[in-house]
């Protein structure tokens, strides 16, 4: 039976996990210990995609104490050659003698392979110790492996009467220095972030990671990336001194006919990424685009976007958590709603359950899922 020391050394790597959550796209967020009783003897955390794994930065600390010590690992060891050699080989030949893994490896090229690699070479297994802890490290890995598919916030800033804006579209700023820090974090752990052409005319925004704006972020390792900008525009409308098109690192889709016109070809001759997709009455297919963005690797995909985009992916039911920042002001009947939903009745009504909820300066943040 596992006792609360193990529990312990697996909330360890659990919590060196985390401070890659800036940094590790595309691969997911994995911290290791290494430890004989309640001794520790090396520890480590995935950084960046083509340097250590956890478990060597582990090994590299243990060293030949590792022989016959107990490995605590929040994800499967690798058993295939990437960029970097297999990490359950390492194990074996350092001679470790028990293996924790949290959770198994949802990728096709690893799942299962880790661990029979470990047990044919004699080392004991444990599979499970904190397995949802270890989950929530990884949604977006998680959740691509298994369908194909980014894990999708939606953020939304709104008054206590629900407007995201004045009936102008004035809209800066509703929310406090506290609450737009905040966002600032949640951009930088997220892999690309999605906004409309709307919202490009309208606000000119940058959706970049201003690192100035991020604060203290403790231990966790300095982002070294901006995520991807994703702009929906069927007609390829972005104008090309866009401020979202600086520094490149810019996805467009638009629809397929829209590819050969000249506002399309003005906006590949500047490096931007170019894609057609599917629309509907409503705007764009959000499926094939989710379909999209997970085969260009995006685990975690942020949306700030209008009303328009914001109900298409509230009402086809696409939004794994809602992130809204409220803030204490009312901004009147006229301004503008969080999302366009074709609600006709109570019957119709998108439920959510709340999951956190806390006070960021003046503002409340709620993250909820749906129901």
């Amino acid at each position: 039976m596992t006792d609360s020391l193990d529990r312990a050394m697996m909330a360890r790597a659990v919590q060196l996990a985390w401070r890659g959550r800036y940094s590790t796209h595309p691969n997911p967020r994995v911290g290791c210990v290494i430890a004989r009783g309640d001794r520790i003897l090396g520890e480590g955390w995935h950084e960046r995609a083509g340097e250590a794994h956890a478990e060597i930065r582990a090994l590299s600390q243990a060293g030949p104490d590792a022989r016959g010590a107990t490995a605590y690992v929040t994800l499967e060891p690798c058993s295939h050659f990437g960029r970097t050699p297999p990490c359950a080989k390492a194990l074996v030949e350092a001679g470790v003698a028990h293996v924790h893994a949290a959770t198994e490896d949802p990728n096709p090229s690893v799942s299962g392979r880790g661990l029979a690699m470990l047990r044919d070479a004699g080392v004991k297994v444990t599979l499970g110790l904190l397995a949802d802890e270890a989950m929530r490290l990884n949604p977006g890995f998680m959740k691509r492996m298994n369908t194909g598919r980014p894990f999708v916030r939606l953020k939304m800033a709104a008054s206590i009467d629900g407007r995201t804006a004045m009936a102008s579209g004035e809209s800066q700023w509703i929310t406090g220095p506290q609450a737009r820090q905040d966002v600032q974090r949640l951009r930088a752990i997220s892999d690309a972030i999605l906004t409309g052409v709307g919202t490009v005319l309208a606000d000119d925004p940058s959706l970049t990671v201003r690192r100035e704006e991020l604060g203290e972020i403790g231990d966790a390792t300095e982002p070294s990336r901006q995520p991807l900008r994703v702009i929906a525009d069927r007609d390829a409308r972005t104008p090309a001194d866009a401020t979202i098109l600086r520094g490149g690192n810019v996805q467009v889709f638009c629809a397929s006919p829209a590819l050969d016109t000249a506002p399309a070809q003005d906006l590949a001759a500047l490096g931007i990424s170019l894609s057609g997709v599917a629309w509907k009455d409503n705007g764009i297919d959000v499926g094939e685009l989710l379909d999209s963005l997970g085969e260009l690797g995006i685990n975690e995909l942020l949306v700030e976007a209008g009303p328009t985009l914001a109900g298409t992916f509230i009402n086809e039911r696409l939004v794994d958590e809602l992130w809204l920042y409220q803030a204490p002001v009312f901004l009147g009947s006229t301004g503008r709603p969080t999302a366009h939903l074709p609600l006709e009745s109570m019957a119709d009504k998108v439920q959510w359950k709340v999951l956190d909820r806390r006070q960021i300066g003046e503002d409340q943040r709620l993250i909820l899922a749906p129901v």
